[in-house]
């Protein structure tokens, strides 16, 4: 048997069903290559929870790993269980009134136009990534309301070839009100879980303590539902970036004023002075579960009458519970050190596990930049694994448009017969979207620069100024 079949790849298991693993379903299948894919996710497929969760556990300073830990995997398989208490964060984080922030071109996949734009509500993108499915006629690889619970190395099947991977799956059962775990083992698994699952929140000196003493007064983004709830409510708003500033023009018409706003620096959005109705504030200091004051580090404080809410919207930490790094050998996710992919190639491929590949770690050019990925993992058979070393680069801004293009030369065109997906060209009409649609909420003189022009009645405005990368926001 020569070196070329011992390493065949035939069956894929793509982990995760949103934008990332529709793609991936879609570039794998259009192969015509690989005889068994399956795409497993959470959930069924949905962007927004009618029904979030009323609160979620908060833990201060406290990494993945220790927020989001692995569920016991039972001794037999295949068996039931009694459902699993734990929270496994798979309410998604989408409010009432959200709409997307970055123009339609970086919201859909080069080839399926999307049907609204620039800006959407959040049921546009939903129905748009359940019709990619069916567009591609992946929905059959499907297997909803499933989890990973624990992902292990195996030996290759034939001496010199890849390792294998088996998968620990869990399903609920709703009639049955039971759990069913199984095993299944593939040849290579492609993960596209998303990274927008577990929030975070920092470590403040007796923010942990504060919480005990005023439970539900501490609440992260994830769970905000809609800022009609929050009426007359006294709020501030730790953080502004993207989701911060969003909030905080959700809820300004609703809540006492004024809206605080805690920020470490100033955001893009930001001009010299706060718009009508909000007080910035500085970072928070520390908390007094005693009193109930909020102490900040210019030696200001808010007292416990002066705030009913704070709403931490300090973002999520990338969770892959189920990596069984005792067998695998090693961690996937390197907490410590800034956060990054250990020995990652190209934010794609793995130096040391060649038969595992990850579609949606940078956040660059959303769904576009996840048909990259895709197409360039789905194509690694073809192109030949062995002629590209693989080595662990840094991520810095200004590589964006370098590290695309790496992918589309290396994922190159389809053949002949049709076969495969062709990478999107990154033409003149989506770097010119890219680089001067935003949609802000405020007007525009309250950025206090002259630099945007409105040229919609729907809020989104022309940007012109310069930035270093020009695509690594979207």
């Amino acid at each position: 048997m020569d070196n070329a079949t011992e390493k065949k790849i035939k069956s894929v298991a793509i982990i995760g069903a949103g934008a990332a693993g529709a793609v991936t379903a879609a570039a794998f299948k259009a192969e015509n290559y690989f005889e068994h894919i399956r795409s497993f996710h959470i959930d069924i497929i949905r962007i927004y929870d009618a029904s979030p969760p009323a609160s979620i556990p908060i833990h201060p300073g406290a990494l993945a790993p220790d927020t989001d830990p692995p569920l016991t995997i039972p001794s037999k398989l295949p068996t039931t269980t009694p459902p699993s208490r734990q929270e496994r964060y798979s309410k998604t984080p989408i409010y009432d009134d959200l709409t997307t922030n970055v123009p339609s071109i970086a919201m859909s996949f080069s080839d399926l136009p999307f049907p609204y734009g620039p800006f959407c509500p959040h049921h546009i993108p939903q129905q748009y990534i359940t019709s990619y499915f069916s567009h591609h006629r992946t929905d059959s690889l499907l297997v909803l309301n499933t989890t990973l619970e624990d992902l292990s190395k195996l030996p290759p099947s034939n001496p010199g070839g890849y390792s294998r991977w088996k998968l620990t799956l869990r399903k609920h059962d709703p009639l049955q009100n039971l759990d069913q775990w199984w095993e299944e083992d593939y040849d290579a698994v492609v993960l596209a879980n998303g990274h927008y699952s577990v929030p975070y929140i920092p470590f403040v000196p007796d923010l942990q303590s504060y919480t005990d003493s005023f439970p539900h007064k501490i609440q992260h983004s994830k769970i905000f539902h809609s800022a009609a709830l929050y009426r007359n409510k006294r709020v501030l708003i730790i953080g502004n970036s993207a989701s911060g500033h969003d909030l905080s023009v959700s809820l300004l018409p609703f809540v006492a004023s004024p809206l605080y706003i805690s920020r470490r620096t100033p955001s893009r959005w930001d001009g010299a002075l706060p718009p009508k109705g909000i007080a910035w504030k500085p970072t928070v200091a520390s908390y007094d579960p005693d009193t109930g004051r909020i102490n900040f580090f210019d030696g200001t404080k808010l007292e416990k009458e002066d705030v009913d809410v704070v709403i931490y919207c300090t973002g999520y930490q990338p969770s892959f519970p189920f990596w069984n790094s005792a067998v695998n050998g090693r961690e996937l996710w390197d907490y410590a050190h800034g956060g990054r992919l250990v020995n990652n190639y190209q934010h794609t491929f793995l130096g040391d596990f060649p038969s595992l590949g990850l579609v949606g770690v940078p956040r660059v050019l959303t769904f576009r930049g996840f048909e990259y990925q895709a197409i360039a993992l789905a194509r690694v058979e073809k192109v030949g694994r062995e002629r590209k070393k693989f080595h662990d680069i840094p991520w810095e801004d200004g590589q964006t448009f370098e590290w695309l293009g790496w992918l589309y030369q290396f994922a190159g065109l389809g053949t002949l017969k049709g076969e495969g997906m062709r990478p999107p060209v990154l033409g003149d009409d989506v770097r010119w979207a890219v680089e001067n649609i935003r949609k802000y909420s405020v007007k525009p003189m309250e950025f206090g620069n002259g630099e945007h022009q409105v040229v919609s009645e729907e809020g989104w405005v022309l940007v012109e100024h310069e930035k270093k990368d020009l695509l690594a926001f979207v």
